[in-house]
């Protein structure tokens, strides 16, 4: 059971302003080809791709796109094309065995030492890459039973010291129901340390408010919040305060990419978003290779083209600023280094 708050909870006192802009998002693919001036893509949209994973998008974010150019790689991150509809052998629905290493409703526990917490389905953005676009997220989200189920599963297990707020994106929910999670994870003894993995400080920088800054603040334990920007692009100005923000709170900010083909597969691109991340306050973390789920197969880069980009930014970058190149591997114990064949 979750025990009583050690300390009252304090309600958001009506919608925030990142609620409203949350709700006014872009949802209609043809709208958003309508602002950009890119009405001739049309032919290419997809309605099945849309209706499964509906477009959604933060008018902020599109506002860093450029007008005009349908190889824009912000648009390509979130426009739902036919690229979608082909069937790819090797592409599934549950690319990195989430399935199998569920712990309890909305928990699931991959790694030793850390369990992560399905928080909600929701975001604020949808990647058409999102490895989970097809998790079972009305079956499967921890606040479920205000988190009980979750909670008693990270309390009976003494070998979990660190908690990780996934989704979905947990920053979508409201600073109240944080408040009310991490109330329930208080009296967890071997819990040292609490993680976030969030797009929302990118795409909608407006959630780092006051409200979330003070919650953060007051928590018991070291933060570690985990960003997600794939583009130098998608770094603004508001953008780089928010991120500045969150390390003011007392939390260490790191930035986990993936690899896209189209987006990202240059060395001077990955290279620029390392060095603007840093000058916001956010160490570059990992760059993924694409998990394959059913849907993205048009993002992936081969292998050995994923490591000379690496490479390149090996010998440009200092070693700080070059994220780690990795693959999750469904049931493997750990993220999967890729190194050179003859490695």
């Amino acid at each position: 059971m979750i025990p009583a708050p050690t300390r009252p909870a304090q309600p958001d006192a009506g919608p925030a302003r990142w609620q409203a802009l949350w709700r006014d998002a872009v949802r209609d693919p043809r709208e958003l080809l309508a602002i950009l001036g890119l009405e001739g893509l049309a032919p290419r949209l997809s309605a099945a791709a849309a209706a499964q994973f509906p477009l959604r998008v933060p008018r902020g974010f599109v506002a860093r796109m450029r007008r005009g150019d349908p190889h824009d790689p912000l648009l390509r991150q979130v426009l739902p094309l036919d690229d979608e509809d082909r069937l790819v052998p090797g592409f599934g629905t549950d690319a990195v065995g989430d399935g199998a290493a569920r712990g309890a409703t909305g928990v699931i526990h991959k790694y030793d030492g850390r369990a992560l917490l399905v928080a909600t389905g929701s975001c604020a953005i949808h990647c058409r890459y999102c490895f989970r676009r097809h998790f079972p997220y009305a079956a499967e989200t921890a606040a479920a039973g205000r988190w009980r189920e979750a909670i008693d599963y990270l309390r009976d297990d003494t070998s979990i010291h660190e908690v990780l707020l996934s989704g979905g994106d947990p920053l979508s929910l409201a600073t109240g129901r944080l408040a009310e999670l991490a109330d329930g994870l208080r009296d967890i003894a071997h819990l040292r340390r609490l993680r976030l993995h969030t797009r929302l400080p990118i795409v909608l920088p407006e959630r780092v408010d006051e409200g979330l800054l003070a919650w953060l603040r007051a928590l018991p334990w070291p933060v570690v919040v985990v960003v997600h920007a794939n583009h130098p692009a998608e770094i603004d100005a508001d953008v780089a305060a928010a991120l500045r923000r969150l390390r003011e709170a007392g939390a260490t900010v790191l930035n986990q990419a993936v690899l896209l083909r189209g987006v990202n597969d240059d060395a001077a691109v990955l290279a620029a978003l390392s060095e603007r991340l840093v000058e916001a306050g956010a160490l570059p973390y990992y760059l993924h290779q694409l998990d394959r789920v059913a849907g993205a197969a048009h993002f992936e880069v081969d292998d050995a083209r994923a490591l000379e980009i690496h490479a390149r930014m090996q010998a440009t970058l200092p070693g700080y600023l070059v994220p780690r190149l990795v693959r999750e591997v469904a049931g493997a114990p750990a993220k999967s280094p890729l190194h050179p064949p003859d490695v």
